[in-house]
């Protein structure tokens, strides 16, 4: 028979599984489907929406690891994982997460040799403007950026003055970042904040609470990260957001950064929607 004449006169099964002029139709025939409907079902469906997923945050681990294994130099491996975030913030949107943080640089890395340091802080500065051109989402560069280079924190500054406006999807990119200099920021401009309010050294112990402290990190404002995800296999938060993660959940992934797919991450979000977040309730 015509595949086209098949197509147009498709099959029809009668209650004992005969045709309808009573040739019996075998088991294994498949149902009959016009080449509209076979295209809609090879695409791949939209991914569930993750319940109260409103802030992911990666410790993007294993660019070095990953040029290394593959004889390229270290500049190479970051461009990598630059590109990688690019991948990974479309996979975001698939999900409707409205706030996104990258770790791309701790504080620990600043301590690098020049030789390490300088290519890196150059990859970091190139893609923190890819994503401010884009004109897709609101970037915003954190860290302590007084530790940085002059070059690395006018860059940083730069491209979160441009991207101030944006609507798009939150996108934080940790520079020069610890979670203990962070604290330690937050604490410093509370205290001065309220040493200008006048209030002296017993006034200024009692005033300084939770709100006053979370009022002056670098995520002010942004609700805490609901899940982690750390890559490369290491299982550690290595002092990332240690204020804000107190009641994240956590999810570690063997696969080194450039090389994580959109299983790896398909598989972390469908982990944190399976589990029972109390809360400590």
């Amino acid at each position: 028979m015509e595949v086209s004449r098949f197509l147009r006169n498709p099959i029809t099964v009668g209650r004992r599984g005969q045709e309808a002029d009573g040739t019996p139709v075998p088991p294994s025939l498949p149902p009959i489907t016009t080449p509209e409907e076979s295209r809609r079902r090879r695409e791949p469906e939209a991914p569930a929406q993750v319940p109260e997923l409103r802030h992911l945050a990666l410790i993007v681990d294993g660019n070095r690891t990953w040029a290394k294994a593959r004889g390229l130099s270290t500049m190479e491996g970051h461009r990598a994982g630059g590109n990688k975030i690019l991948e990974v913030l479309d996979w975001c949107e698939d999900y409707g997460i409205r706030t996104v943080t990258f770790w791309a640089l701790s504080v620990a890395n600043l301590d690098r040799p020049a030789a390490q340091l300088d290519p890196l802080l150059a990859v970091i500065e190139d893609g923190m403007n890819h994503l401010a051109d884009a004109d897709r989402w609101s970037v915003n560069p954190i860290g302590a950026f007084d530790l940085l280079p002059p070059r690395t924190a006018r860059a940083m500054r730069a491209v979160k003055e441009r991207s101030a406006q944006s609507a798009g999807m939150r996108v934080n990119v940790a520079v020069g970042y610890g979670g203990r200099q962070e604290l330690l920021d937050a604490v410093r401009r509370s205290v001065a904040e309220l040493a200008a309010r006048g209030l002296g050294a017993e006034e200024i112990a009692g005033a300084l609470d939770e709100q006053a402290i979370a009022r002056h990190l670098y995520t002010s404002g942004q609700p805490d990260p609901d899940l982690v995800i750390r890559t490369s296999g290491a299982q550690r938060l290595s002092g990332f957001m240690p204020w804000q993660g107190f009641q994240s959940e956590l999810y570690f992934c063997s696969a080194l950064w450039p090389d994580l797919t959109r299983d790896d991450f398909d598989a972390a979000l469908e982990s944190y929607r399976l589990r029972s977040r109390t809360r400590g309730v």
